[in-house]
């Protein structure tokens, strides 16, 4: 008789979806802000309508601004009908989440106003029956993490007795090296490194959880995903937006901080890891930090040949003419700060000796896209003389978004009596294959926190790892502020003619999206 078949540990294998979610209370602070209405509720509200939340469930909203529960209530159907996928409220559904959400006014830098808080999930443990579970959202501006989470710390609403306790914490993470240490410092008096969850929405898009399984589960592509094979790596975040309103903010930030030392180098740490012995978040989070502990640092030298940074000028996006960056609301008409990045990447390891990543983004460039190319090495050998010469290498293409996908770009044989070659592309879209809506980032996390799986959030060493890379680029850009020639890009172009000649002086050129 055959012996039963060993039943995997889901944790072990990575299959989050097969753990029921346990009841919970879910505290959005600045529960009346943008990114609740836009994003948060909007994601809960599907959660519950896949029912993919239990019925032990609640959502407590905190914000400033007064307000009934049934106010509260209202607001935030408005806002799933305006910005959920379907743009429709289920009126069944509605009426179950809505039952579920209530709201407290509320001040983070007020002592009584987190005993109010504790008063409150004690009713909602006795109402709802959410077992002394709670996820904390800190949807605020940065400067009131550290608040928020003391606060909560004093309040004795942090420690784990009746049951779990955990607290997501929106990007920016910092604003550099020595405030990203000092921001976990602060908060890690309070909470457990176990209990934070430092968000980045792009790990929560289908195609960049996917690049795990494209990468381990096929033995076709693993074995070349190395020197020996690849050419080089090319990685692009472009938006076709500018700073919408933000200048004052930009001003502050500018691309590198914004964009390429979290999202960025969370995508690429992806691309450049090494495998992980389970897909556990300890194991897949070591690997991440160990690709990019190998990272080369930048110095003056690195960084005035391998960088390259822009500022877009007035312009057109859609036909439509768009002002400079200079002209935008709350930005210095002598402004330098970067709307544009190129960076050029060395991972000093076995796997990519000698392979160069170029990594770019920017505002108001041509196309909204965010993409990973992976382009292979020309055969030994022009077997087929000119026509296999002037072939474009093979390529590989991860597409994030907007269209999610993966393309194969191979050469293959024209019909006909003469052999004539060209490129073809063997395609993979999300949408058609599945033929299923695919999850909003924000879905997946939220339900990720509420399952304890931590694997797409980012640990304390990454981010901290991210600001020591990119310091001394920042920091050597702000001491020749004098050389920044901007605008130095025309707003619907690609960026500044800079990042053209630093593929060009390898023999190389950027793909076009």
């Amino acid at each position: 008789m055959e012996a039963p078949a060993a039943v995997e540990n889901p944790l072990r294998v990575g299959m989050r979806l097969e753990r029921a979610a346990e009841p919970c209370a879910v505290v959005i602070f600045g529960a009346s802000g943008d990114l609740a209405r836009r994003k948060l509720i909007p994601a809960l509200y599907r959660l519950v309508q896949e029912r993919l939340l239990p019925a032990e469930f609640a959502i407590i909203g905190l914000g400033r601004t007064p307000m009934t529960d049934e106010e509260f209530r209202e607001k935030m159907k408005a806002s799933v009908a305006e910005f959920s996928e379907s743009k429709t409220v289920d009126e069944e559904v509605w009426r179950s989440f809505a039952a579920k959400l209530q709201f407290l006014p509320s001040n983070i830098d007020r002592p009584e106003c987190y005993g109010e808080l504790a008063k409150r999930l004690e009713q909602v443990d006795a109402e709802h029956g959410t077992q002394g579970n709670r996820l904390f959202y800190l949807s605020v501006a940065p400067e009131f993490y550290a608040e928020a989470v003391k606060q909560l710390g004093e309040a004795g609403l942090t420690r784990q007795e009746r049951g779990w306790v955990r607290v997501i914490i929106e990007k920016p993470f910092g604003t550099s090296l020595e405030s990203a240490r000092e921001l976990n410092k602060q908060i890690l008096r309070h909470l457990e490194e176990s209990q934070v969850y430092r968000i980045d929405h792009y790990l929560g898009k289908e195609t960049v959880q996917n690049l795990l399984v494209f990468r381990f589960a096929n033995g076709i592509f693993e074995p070349m995903w190395n020197r020996q094979y690849i050419d080089h790596v090319q990685v692009t975040n472009a938006e076709t937006v500018g700073v919408e309103g933000r200048g004052g903010y930009y001003e502050k930030s500018g691309v590198v901080r914004d964009m390429i030392q979290n999202h960025v180098f969370q995508v690429l740490s992806l691309v450049a890891m090494e495998p992980p012995s389970s897909l556990s978040a300890e194991d897949v989070r070591d690997e991440k930090i160990k690709a990019m502990n190998s990272a080369r640092e930048f110095d003056g030298e690195r960084v005035r040949l391998e960088c390259v940074r822009g500022q877009y000028g007035a312009g057109s996006i859609g036909g439509k003419p768009v002002p400079g960056y200079r002209e935008e609301q709350g930005v210095a008409p002598d402004s330098v700060t970067e709307t544009f990045a190129a960076v050029t990447m060395w991972f000093d390891n076995w796997r990519w000796s000698g392979v160069p990543f170029y990594v770019r983004s920017g505002k108001r460039l041509a196309k909204r896209v965010t993409e990973i190319a992976i382009q292979f090495r020309a055969a030994p050998h022009a077997l087929f003389g000119k026509a296999q010469e002037e072939l474009s290498p093979n390529q590989l293409v991860i597409r994030i978004q907007p269209d999610e996908g993966i393309t194969l770009r191979v050469a293959a044989k024209v019909p006909g009596q003469v052999t004539r070659i060209r490129d073809v592309n063997m395609d993979f879209r999300y949408g058609a294959s599945f033929g299923v809506q695919l999850a909003e980032a924000y879905e997946r996390l939220i339900l990720d926190c509420i399952l304890g799986d931590s694997t797409l959030y980012a640990r304390k060493d990454m981010t901290e790892r991210g600001w020591e890379l990119v310091m001394p680029i920042l920091d050597e850009w702000g001491a020749r502020k004098e050389e920044a020639s901007f605008p130095n890009y025309e707003a619907g172009s690609w960026g500044s003619e800079g990042s053209v000649k630093l593929l060009e002086q390898h023999g190389r050129r950027w793909r076009r999206p």
